[in-house]
């Protein structure tokens, strides 16, 4: 969990950790430079329970590299992402856990509900059953807060150093190697739209697409226009249904 400056909301996100069900967990936040309350609060936490760590980066360094500092020491056969503002349902490592034990398969992710800054519930974000690498180039349909990845099946996982897009450059990535990504139809997290972020700025997330396809994947500009037409087409579907 990376975190800067989140006093406001980052008690709920690792609230929403320590309710799960599924309680072989462990929390990694990433303080990435805060100067706000939220170094104390995570602080707080970890006396609480010991199965959440805390680091604490001496400036702010971005979320890749937040994300990628807890990945390297993160024990688990799991991975699972949770940014600081947003939260999980209760059943919702157990619900990935037993799907992908069951299926034996290395990559889930499952449907989201927006909210708003003060919780009010928005739009579900419906997913398909299945993706591909080309189907994710042209959908870029995975909520990071959603997916579980098994480290034995993909292997090591690291998320590139972009401002922004990177964790769909990661699914990109592994999807690449020929895995496949598998849609849960249950809404298992809840994704807050904060005023001025980059997912309330729609232009400001075309361009953070652009540079995704063209610095991360090294995609030609041909088939990134190409790319980059069926996300936008996609992008207003959401918005319409």
């Amino acid at each position: 969990m990376p975190c800067y400056n989140a006093e406001t909301h980052i008690q709920e996100a690792i609230d929403s950790v320590m309710r799960q069900t599924y309680q072989e967990w462990e929390l990694i936040v990433i303080d990435d430079g805060s100067t706000d309350g939220s170094h104390q609060i995570i602080f707080e936490n970890r006396k609480r329970d010991k199965r959440i760590l805390a680091i604490k980066s001496e400036g702010n360094e971005g979320a890749a590299m937040a994300r990628n500092k807890g990945i390297s020491i993160a024990n688990g056969q799991y991975l699972a992402f949770l940014d600081s503002d947003d939260f999980w349902d209760v059943n919702k490592l157990q619900q990935q856990v037993s799907y992908m034990q069951k299926r034996q398969v290395g990559f889930t992710f499952t449907a989201y509900q927006s909210v708003d800054e003060v919780g009010n519930l928005k739009k579900i974000i419906k997913v398909p059953e299945q993706i591909t690498y080309q189907g994710l180039l042209r959908n870029t349909i995975i909520g990071c807060l959603t997916v579980m990845l098994d480290r034995d099946i993909v292997g090591d996982v690291r998320m590139p150093k972009l401002k922004s897009r990177q964790d769909t450059a990661t699914w990109l990535g592994i999807l690449k190697q020929g895995h496949m990504a598998y849609g849960i139809q249950d809404v298992s997290a809840y994704y807050r739209v904060v005023s001025g972020s980059l997912s309330s700025n729609k232009w400001k997330m075309v361009r953070a697409n652009w540079r995704m396809y063209r610095e991360a994947m090294k995609l030609p500009a041909w088939y990134a226009s190409y790319c980059m037409m069926g996300y936008m087409t996609n992008a207003v579907k959401k918005r319409i249904f």
